[in-house]
């Protein structure tokens, strides 16, 4: 662009005419700078599991949610007043949960479609995951993005239970190929399925978890990240070392995280944020710094617990940021 000539069409002294050029050029510089398009950097959400607020409709729940200033959930159809895991969807229900959410400035960021996928009678995986294809198909009807599972246990009396056969390699087997045909679902769907390393169930470790995830080679299966279930027996006093593995081995998939904590290894934690011996600085760090921009749901925790866990994590989470300099 040529520099503009002043009215009487002479551009005046050498010296002008350098300062004139010099500010032209600074101004193209400037605009081609990345700082102008730059949007700020994006980070993470603190949201909650919905059921932790006890009330009799989802409307009450919803209410509650926004008053406590968490308004990213992951809700279970329990929450709706039916089963977690329909058999089918009443009619209206999709339009009741998104007009409610919506009038409250919620935002459903996730479903939870947790069954044992790895219950050693197949009729039963068979069952979960025909209820998974109708949970799917409401998820895309909301334009809710994520579905919550986990592996499973061989415990026929609760799949958060730890069973000596989860080891097996008919245990795996059997995993492996009801997570295949819920990763074919999601892609139907056009939903991404976290699936939760738990020390009690078959992906007991990010490191079973990064072998599932090769496994199965899927684009629609990721991770959610709960730190307070990843700790076997004897690990506490690695916990540095067994948090950074996992964010080395699994971090770049993580696409929820879950934030409560625990009081021992061995066993998944059931403390809330902040009231146990979790590293929240280092687990909100790694988070951080693998580029996790998802919501981080509060759960494990009473609501009366509610405003001081948010305040934790998001403190937490401030200094990772501030620690790393603003940079996602």
């Amino acid at each position: 662009m040529k520099p503009s000539l002043p009215p009487n069409g002479i551009l005046g002294t050498r010296r002008e005419f350098l300062r004139t050029a010099g500010a032209l050029a600074a101004g193209a510089a400037f605009a081609r700078s990345p700082l102008v398009a730059a949007e700020p950097a994006p980070t993470m959400q603190i949201g909650i599991l919905l059921a932790t607020f006890v009330r009799p409709s989802l409307q009450q729940r919803l209410e509650a949610a926004k008053a406590n200033g968490t308004l990213h959930v992951q809700l279970s159809l329990d929450c709706a007043g039916i089963a977690a895991m329909p058999d089918e969807i009443p009619a209206g229900l999709a339009e009741r949960i998104r007009t409610e959410s919506a009038a409250r400035g919620i935002t459903v960021a996730s479903l939870g479609g947790t069954f044992n996928m790895a219950h050693p009678e197949a009729e039963l995986r068979t069952t979960g995951l025909r209820r998974l294809r109708v949970l799917a198909a409401l998820a895309k009807e909301l334009k809710v993005p994520r579905i919550h599972i986990c592996s499973g246990t061989r415990n026929r009396q609760s799949m958060w239970l730890r069973h000596a056969d989860n080891t097996t390699p008919e245990a795996w087997k059997d995993m492996v190929a009801c997570v295949r045909e819920a990763a074919d679902i999601a892609r139907q769907a056009g939903v991404v399925l976290g699936v939760e390393p738990e020390v009690n169930n078959v992906v007991d470790s990010a490191m079973k978890a990064r072998r599932l995830m090769d496994e199965i080679g899927s684009p629609h299966l990721k991770i959610t990240m709960d730190a307070a279930n990843l700790f076997h027996a004897g690990q506490l006093p690695r916990m540095s070392e067994v948090l950074d593995e996992a964010f080395a081995l699994v971090g770049k998939d993580v696409v929820m995280a879950h934030a409560k904590d625990l009081d021992r290894d061995g066993d998944a934690g059931h403390k809330a944020a902040g009231e146990g011996k979790l590293d929240y600085e280092r687990y909100m760090a790694l988070l951080h710094k693998s580029g996790f921009t998802g919501p981080v749901f509060l759960h494990g925790l009473s609501e009366a617990q509610v405003p001081g866990c948010v305040a934790f994590v998001r403190g937490k989470l401030a200094q990772a940021v501030a620690k790393s300099g603003g940079r996602v």
